[in-house]
């Protein structure tokens, strides 16, 4: 049987022995790899039914294995699982790696183009969190690089709801609250109304808790301004971010009881136990930065790999020499009168992507012949 589960889980790749059947599918989200599979096979049952169902699934299941099932899906199949998020990351370099070859600087708007030529219906507002990581403030119209874009669209992407209950506890702290810390009671403010009360029934008595009152009261008072010092503390230092100590202990605490993919411990404390003070896009660009979380989520290489791929560059120079040599090749089946018939590629389907991809390939050279001729 094809492993379907997280490709870069080497926890999980180590200990599967130990699993139960339970846990194992649990752990590689088989069930619903399942329900897709038998979702589109009911859906498009006429095209998919010449092959046998076996051949069916046992396609489906590879094309899951090799990370490339999630081309032209919809965006909530996409963030589905992390295998699915890896492979579309990495389906995303694949398509526009040259970009970053060319040395290009495309703006926010344009990666979201980018984006939804292979998940139309991918959200713009991941594609402005992405970016605000890179430029770390409002002026999400200047052009980024795509190496830098990539591995911080990668981070965000993959650590989604990760990312948004830090955002949650950094926001906290900046406003003076720590959720490791016990919050004074309001009820010791209350006690001086107690004693006025007091006074006005017996007057020996009524002067003594006047006056424990007064104490109270100025308690009270101290502990409000040191409330309100802590608070404009926060607030003048919040360009430059929050205590990392603080930060970090806060953090460590959301990862014991977080269930969702998260980045490695020992690299988020790596990152915070080195400054004094981190801001929220300063935390997210090292943590992107970071060949530890590269390697955690298994989708892209590093970053000095990151614009060569041999394979990929030998198919574009096979497919470019097929081109340049098309118009001799026409003239010659021109002389023999003969005229092969343009194959018609498939429609766009989530399955055999692979074998739509030749067809269309060998469509687009013979309707250039075509068109010469």
């Amino acid at each position: 049987m094809v492993t379907v589960g997280q490709h870069s889980d080497k926890k999980m790749n180590t200990d599967r022995f130990s699993l139960t059947t339970d846990e194992y599918l649990a752990e590689t989200d088989v069930f619903f790899y399942l329900s897709d599979a038998v979702t589109q096979l009911l859906q498009h049952r006429e095209e998919y039914v010449q092959f046998g169902v076996i051949r069916y699934f046992a396609e489906y299941f590879t094309s899951v294995k090799n990370r490339n099932h999630v081309l032209f899906r919809e965006f909530s199949y996409i963030k589905a699982t992390p295998h699915n998020r890896a492979a579309f990351i990495r389906i995303f370099w694949k398509c526009f790696r040259p970009i970053g070859k060319n040395g290009d600087l495309l703006t926010m708007l344009e990666y979201s183009s980018l984006l939804q030529l292979i998940c139309p219906d991918f959200p713009a507002e991941l594609v402005q969190n992405a970016a605000r990581i890179v430029l770390m403030d409002d002026a999400m119209d200047c052009p980024i690089s795509f190496s830098d874009f990539i591995y911080s669209f990668q981070m965000q992407f993959y650590y989604e709801e990760f990312l948004e209950s830090v955002l949650e506890i950094y926001d906290g702290l900046l406003e003076g609250k720590n959720p490791n810390t016990v919050v004074v009671p309001t009820s010791t403010l209350a006690e001086p109304s107690s004693g006025t009360a007091g006074e006005e029934t017996d007057t020996q008595e009524g002067g003594d808790s006047s006056q424990e009152g007064v104490d109270l009261s100025q308690e009270g008072v101290d502990l409000c301004q040191e409330g309100v010092d802590f608070l404009q503390e926060a607030v003048n230092s919040s360009q430059d971010g929050v205590d990392s100590s603080i930060f970090l202990e806060c953090i460590v605490g959301l990862c014991e009881r977080f269930k969702t993919k998260y980045p490695p411990i020992s690299t988020v404390t790596e990152i915070l136990e080195g400054r004094q003070r981190m801001s929220y896009y300063g935390f997210l660009m090292a943590l992107a930065k970071h060949d530890v979380v590269n390697q955690d989520i298994g989708a892209l290489p590093n970053r000095l790999d990151l614009l060569i791929d041999p394979e990929m560059d030998q198919e574009l120079e096979r497919l470019v020499a097929q081109v340049a040599i098309s118009p001799t090749s026409n003239s010659s089946g021109s002389a023999a009168g003969h005229k092969d018939a343009p194959k018609k590629a498939s429609p766009r389907k989530p399955l055999h992507q692979r074998r739509r991809m030749d067809l269309e390939s060998d469509g687009s050279t013979e309707e250039t012949d075509s068109s010469e001729n």
